[in-house]
Order: structure tokens, then sequence, then C-alpha cells
């Protein structure tokens, strides 16, 4: 079993220039559409090439306040003010600013096991598959769960 074989072929994208409300927006919509929660989206730019992935552990990641750590506890913070200021910047910030830009990919030929190890290694969720510099699929961690438990209880008898 290779990528193309587990590989959805739908997919959602982002722009760069994007806003982070807007991204957010795009994540309720494709959970919608799914009818799944969607975690990740692929960043393109204008010809549709991969330039990034932006995730929803990027955005939390990016409205904790920087300094929690050092301050204590969340529980002890002003949050009310705080979430209020991050919600002004939200709207500001683009995609491009928190996305990941070292993005992993994988061709349509790799072997299933080769994804598993790459997503165990490198703790990844989701791998984009390029054929060339075209986007054609992408490899969700639950989906390949569920396929290698579909072969084991056929393989198993059970």
């Amino acid at each position: 079993m290779r990528a193309r074989d587990i590989m959805d072929t739908r997919f959602h994208t982002l722009r760069p220039d994007q806003s982070i409300a807007e991204a957010v927006k795009t994540f309720h919509e494709a959970s919608a559409v799914e009818q799944k929660k969607i975690f990740g989206l692929i960043v393109t730019d204008e010809h549709n090439r991969l330039v990034g992935m932006l995730s929803m552990y990027d955005i939390l990641l990016f409205v904790r306040p920087k300094h929690a750590g050092l301050w204590g506890e969340m529980e002890d913070l002003p949050l009310e003010a705080a979430f209020d200021e991050l919600l002004d910047r939200v709207k500001t910030i683009r995609v491009s600013d928190i996305m990941t830009t070292d993005v992993v990919t994988v061709r349509p030929d790799v072997h299933v096991m080769v994804i598993a190890d790459i997503m165990i290694k490198r703790h990844i969720r989701r791998l984009p598959v390029v054929d060339g510099k075209e986007i054609v699929g992408i490899v969700y961690i639950s989906d390949l769960f569920n396929h290698l438990l579909k072969k084991f209880f056929y393989y198993s008898g059970k």
C-alpha cells in the first residue's frame, strides 16, 4: 500500500496573505464540508504550489501569551484584557507570519510504513502528497491509523 492508496485528494488550502481570523473561519468551513474536524491546512501560493502548512496548534501557540511561563500560572494573569488584545492582533497577523514553511512531503509511491515512520519520528499529523510541484493529496495520521487497523483485522481474521 502506498500514499496514493490512502491519501485524501480533497483538501482545503489557505493563502499566505490571509489573516489568521480568515484562516480560523476556513478551518471551521472545511470541518463542516468534510464532516470531520480539520486541524491543519495546506498553504499555497498564487500558482497553487505548496509554500507551508498551518495547524490549529500553530494558531494556539501564537495566541498564548508568550511570557506565560515566566509570569506564573495562567490563572494568575489578567486574561480578559490579554484575550481582547489578542483578538485585535489576530485580525492583522497573516498566515505567512506563523505558518510552518519547512514542510515534509511524500510522493504518491511512498509505502505506508515509511509514512508511518516519518509521522512518528517527526511528530507530524498530516503529510501533503506531491507529484513534482503539484499537490495531489494529503495523508492524515487518522486515515493512516484506520487503514492499518483494517489491514490488521483483515489479516488476523477478526
